[in-house]
């Protein structure tokens, strides 16, 4: 039985006397459970903006790819037959599921954030807007612009497809990027934990070698560290997990308010995802404080 072998049988018996080789406190034990506590509240906001990144590239690529809009450029006294003219030709379109021509108050509602609620509408050539929703089949979006050009010489179409692609690339980036934050956040735990972990062995080295005087193996010694650095990083995580959990609830709703961040979250199995970090900082630190106190021990050797 190696030193991992040993520390895994060993952390959940325990041994009273091996555990009295580690201080039960001081500045290494405050280092760990702050780093611990740190690094996991952090993770939950990292792991939320990653489910939430890809929740909205997915609501985006669905939504999106589904929906297309035709603006009715024409003058005021004939943009209502041009209008009805495309509706028609959207009724016997292939592809499309529905089509109707946006209302006078709605397409103001859409040009209130930019020019406020006095904007006269009827005064300006706005374009009228008919949004069409396409069916699971979707429609031919360049046979649909030959009739539209045929037919009604001022309708243009606009199947999103520009703009489309790039908010869901960024999503997926921002997606990405919270599991890289991830990762960094994990990497940094291993290096307090590495760090905590070496300057205990280095505090308790006269303590070590009367241990070694005695009889006891450098596995016998290592264990009683990483049972102590592990639990330290288990209950530190645990208190940052409940306190960034806490602190996600608090958040407003996306019922409340409209927009991405109101959106930042955990959705059904998502809240899996938190449960998991205080069980990851313990494994990290039990790899960390492994290979700190397999190295530590051979240098004092």
């Amino acid at each position: 039985m190696n030193m991992f072998q040993f520390a895994i049988a060993a952390l959940w018996t325990g041994d009273r006397q091996a555990d009295r080789v580690v201080p039960p406190s001081g500045f290494t034990a405050q280092l760990t459970l702050f780093a611990a506590g740190t690094m996991a509240f952090l993770a939950v906001f990292a792991l939320a903006f990653s489910l939430a990144s890809g929740r909205l590239a997915t609501i985006w690529g669905q939504e999106l790819a589904r929906t297309a809009t035709i603006r009715v450029v024409a003058p005021i006294d004939q943009r209502a037959a041009q209008t009805e003219a495309a509706l028609r030709i959207l009724e016997t379109t292939k592809g499309v599921a529905s089509a109707r021509a946006l209302t006078d108050a709605e397409q103001q509602a859409l040009l209130t954030p930019w020019f406020g609620a006095e904007l006269a509408i009827d005064a300006l050539p706005v374009p009228r807007l008919i949004e069409i929703v396409e069916d699971n089949e979707g429609l031919d979006p360049e046979g649909l612009r030959l009739r539209l050009a045929a037919e009604v010489p001022g309708a243009v179409l606009d199947n999103h497809s520009r703009w489309r692609a790039p908010l869901v690339q960024a999503a997926s980036r921002l997606k990405l990027l919270g599991w890289i934050s991830t990762i960094l956040i994990t990497a940094t735990l291993a290096a307090m934990v590495t760090l905590a972990a070496n300057a205990a062995l280095s505090a308790n080295a006269q303590v070590i070698a009367v241990l070694r005087l005695v009889g006891a193996t450098d596995s016998y010694i290592a264990q009683a560290f990483i049972r102590r650095f592990t639990f330290r990083a288990l209950s530190g995580a645990a208190t940052g997990t409940v306190l960034g959990v806490l602190a996600m609830l608090l958040l407003p709703s996306s019922d409340d308010v409209g927009g991405f961040l109101t959106g930042l979250g955990f959705e059904g199995r998502d809240w899996l995802a938190p449960v998991l970090i205080p069980f990851l900082a313990g494994a990290v630190a039990f790899a960390a404080t492994g290979a700190a106190a397999k190295r530590t021990l051979k240098e004092l050797a």
